[in-house]
């Protein structure tokens, strides 16, 4: 397939949907046109077309938030695009990891059986990410981004000795409820930092990768 002999509509565009490659967690839905496609082909980073400014731009130029393209897709009747990519950050404007960030409707039985053994951190990622934008009342995690990274930061340290103290003592029981508490705190202080999971993840690969290969 050439990028010529995609569907284009009448202005020229193709819709281009925005995946994360390791999470699968749809980033964003944007455009593109010949010209940013071949850019994106040619830099191997995602370059789109707003419709509003009716111009390319190269995503994360200003931000730094750019995009590693791993793999573009097209669908069965070659007039959408699924760009498969490593986020360097936020893929939104508004700071989230995800464009997508409200529920319309949500089956919370069908969420939790669908979910694998690590998708838990993901949704506890994203749930951090919305009480950081929308500071609901009454909230924990609300008031640990109300007092700062100092509070945050007090509290990981304190979760980390509860879980070298389980550990010492030999209880298993303890130990799964600190280290809860250690990983909760962890991914609100990622969040304070602007640092998304993924960079963690990245990381380890990177590491595991360098290990392999000696």
């Amino acid at each position: 397939m050439k990028v010529e002999e995609l569907k284009y509509d009448e202005k020229g565009l193709i819709p281009a949907i925005v995946q994360d490659a390791a999470t699968k967690e749809v980033l964003t839905l944007a455009y593109m046109n010949k010209e940013s496609l071949e850019k994106s082909l040619q830099t191997g980073e995602t370059w789109l077309y707003s419709r509003s400014r009716q111009e390319l731009w190269h995503k994360g130029a200003t931000s730094g938030n750019t995009q590693q393209i791993v793999e573009i897709k097209y669908d069965c009747d070659q007039d959408a695009l699924v760009v498969c990519v490593k986020p360097n950050g936020p893929a939104c404007h508004n700071g989230t990891t995800s464009c997508f960030v409200e529920s319309l409707y949500q089956n919370k039985e069908a969420i939790e059986s669908n979910d694998s053994d690590y998708q838990i951190l993901t949704n506890l990622e994203k749930i951090i990410e919305e009480r950081d934008i929308k500071r609901p009342e009454d909230t924990y995690t609300t008031y640990l981004f109300e007092k700062g990274v100092d509070k945050i930061l007090k509290k990981v340290g304190e979760e980390a000795a509860e879980v070298i103290i389980a550990a010492k003592n030999r209880d298993a029981e303890e130990l799964k409820w600190e280290t809860s508490d250690l990983i909760y705190h962890l991914f609100v202080l990622l969040r304070e930092q602007k640092l998304p999971f993924s960079e963690i993840l990245k990381v380890l690969e990177a590491r595991h990768e360098e290990k392999q290969g000696k």
